[in-house]
């Protein structure tokens, strides 16, 4: 029997199960899932309001398969911190993870979000980040990318969409000095099964950054999530890396990179870049430096690294005599 087949007919744990409301095409959705299959049965999670509290429990059902607490939308942290202390006062081993979109992690929840690692507690913080307030309306956070359109960051005379960079939350993250911290996207499984798994193993507190596209608040189709989401890496947007105590530990280099024009073309949020105004052309100038500096900066090139490849033929570098993704 083939291998394949083998893995087929393999059990899978699955903490979040089929059958909920996202849209189609939601890869916050497949984050989840992925997450929690990684991070097995001995969990419980703290959930921010937003787009995946709202469709995994539609009252009276729900889809979550593991013990699941709603939380307010800018205190997943807190509440995350109260359930490790109760677990370790009962001796328990019992891993804590809390969840939020980028507006409960970059924004609104961040106050909290930053006392818990400061206090070094074991939580792994997973932020499912598609980039703006999807739930209620697509308004831009501080993640939103430059130049993208929102309902509240419209292109027009004065600018051409949000005129803000998009924060750097994992180097904020990074600055707390704790013992690990990483970014990965949802075009690539095998690296959010891997990092969470680390994390897992960690005591103290771990963060963890999943890029997540957003079909309706993208503009794009449904079936291009994954294939957007892996432009957005190969691009230099957003860099996979890995941080311990503050620290630059691994990245994911580049053998072939792409133009942004490549991954900004895909999208609704970005058409008004592809005009013949001078604006959009300069913009377009703009965010591919934000990408080359980000390739710079994290030495994405793969000229000159040591290389490997793992199963998804995805690069990896060795870092201090270890493998990272």
């Amino acid at each position: 029997m083939q291998i394949s087949q083998l893995r087929d007919r393999q059990p899978r744990f699955r903490g979040l199960e089929s059958g909920h409301r996202a849209c189609l095409g939601c890869a916050e959705a497949l984050a989840a899932r992925l997450v929690t299959e990684a991070a097995g049965p001995d969990v419980m999670v703290a959930n921010a309001t937003g787009c995946l509290e709202i469709f995994t429990t539609p009252w009276p059902e729900s889809a979550w398969r593991i013990p699941w607490i709603h939380s307010l939308f800018e205190n997943s942290s807190a509440v995350a911190a109260g359930m490790e202390a109760a677990l370790k006062v009962q001796g328990k081993s019992t891993k804590v993870l809390a969840f939020g979109g980028d507006g409960a992690t970059f924004d609104i929840g961040f106050q909290s979000l930053s006392g818990m690692l400061e206090r070094g507690q074991n939580v792994l913080y997973v932020c499912f980040d598609n980039e703006a307030y999807m739930n209620t309306g697509i308004q831009r956070s501080s993640s939103t990318p430059h130049a993208a359109i929102t309902t509240t960051s419209p292109p027009g005379k004065e600018r051409m969409g949000k005129r803000h960079l998009k924060k750097d939350i994992v180097s904020i993250i990074a600055a707390h000095h704790i013992p690990y911290a990483a970014t990965t996207s949802v075009a690539y499984p095998s690296d959010i099964r891997k990092k969470v798994r680390r994390a897992m193993a960690i005591e103290g507190s771990t963060f963890l950054q999943i890029h997540c596209p957003c079909p309706l608040g993208w503009g794009h189709e449904g079936h291009k999530s994954i294939e957007v989401a892996r432009l957005a890496v190969q691009t230099g947007l957003f860099p996979i890396i890995e941080l311990e105590r503050g620290g630059l530990a691994g990245a994911m280099p580049l053998r072939n990179v792409r133009p942004v024009v490549e991954y900004l073309r895909e999208q609704q949020r970005f058409k008004h870049l592809f005009t013949d105004e001078l604006r959009a052309k300069e913009e377009l100038e703009h965010i591919q430096a934000i990408a080359d500096h980000n390739i710079e900066i994290y030495g994405l090139h793969s000229d000159g690294n040591k290389d490997v490849f793992d199963s998804e033929g995805m690069d990896t570098v060795r870092r201090g005599g270890m493998r990272w993704a």
